[in-house]
């Protein structure tokens, strides 16, 4: 058996692994997927109706949710990870000739297939209270790209984050940054209705060109210059996070 093949086998078995841990963690399962949901009600149900967007409010706020689904199933993963390595679990499966990088990427797998899941059930919901996308197939196809890379990126640097922190404590709240941003973009109102300062922060933050790509995408007509800097963002950030997760891993491992 040749080392990729290996790797594969490795990294299959590490994916099996997380995948249990997430389904017998009903805390994990409420904050990656429920708690978007409950999210979504609320902006949706209760402050909707405050805010103008020129439309149907469940048709501007589900991108922005999309994302929010992904940013808040991060701190399951990063203590995860810290907790991996606190309890010498890295050190046992290098025992046993695991591959390093299987160990890494079956808790980025996971994170991203947690994410999808998550975005799966808001997608569902929002059909429910009344979603109405002008998206075609092609179209949907472009957010479940997305997506899946914004989740990728994400996940490679909460990696990183749970490696760098001290304590599983300290890994969950290095990833509220993450969770807070999508607040802070144009998620729920569109920037420029927001104050000097703030208004520039959503602007130029990784989200918001993730947000207006999906947005344009379901809307049937994408922008072509979000698309290039939500592109870039994720690849940026997935290329940030593993170069950091694999340094800090060498140093900690």
């Amino acid at each position: 058996m040749n080392a990729l093949s290996t790797s594969l086998t490795d990294a299959g078995i590490m994916l099996r692994r997380n995948l249990k841990h997430t389904v017998r963690n009903p805390v994990t399962v409420f904050n990656a997927i429920l708690f978007p949901l409950v999210m979504m009600l609320l902006f949706v149900k209760v402050f909707g109706g405050a805010f103008a967007v020129g439309g149907d409010y469940i048709d501007y706020a589900t991108p922005g949710l999309l994302v929010m689904a992904v940013s808040y199933g991060l701190g399951a993963t990063s203590t995860a990870v810290n907790d991996d390595m606190r309890k010498g679990v890295v050190n046992r499966f290098k025992t046993m000739d695991v591959s390093r990088g299987a160990i890494l990427a079956g808790h980025v797998v996971v994170t991203t297939v947690r994410c999808l899941a998550a975005s799966a059930v808001i997608v569902g919901m929002a059909f429910v209270l009344g979603f109405d996308p002008a998206a075609s197939a092609l179209d949907w196809l472009g957010v479940v790209g997305l997506v899946t890379l914004l989740a990728f990126a994400a996940g490679w640097l909460t990696v990183a984050l749970g490696l760098a922190a001290k304590t599983p404590e300290s890994a969950g709240l290095g990833t509220v940054p993450l969770i807070m941003l999508p607040f802070l973009s144009s998620a729920f109102v569109p920037a420029d209705t927001m104050g000097t300062g703030v208004r520039q922060f959503a602007e130029y933050q990784p989200f918001t060109p993730v947000i207006e790509t999906l947005r344009g995408l379901l809307e049937g007509h994408p922008s072509g210059g979000d698309a290039a800097a939500a592109l870039a963002w994720c690849v940026g950030l997935a290329l940030l996070g593993y170069g950091w997760a694999v340094a800090a891993f060498r140093k900690r491992a």
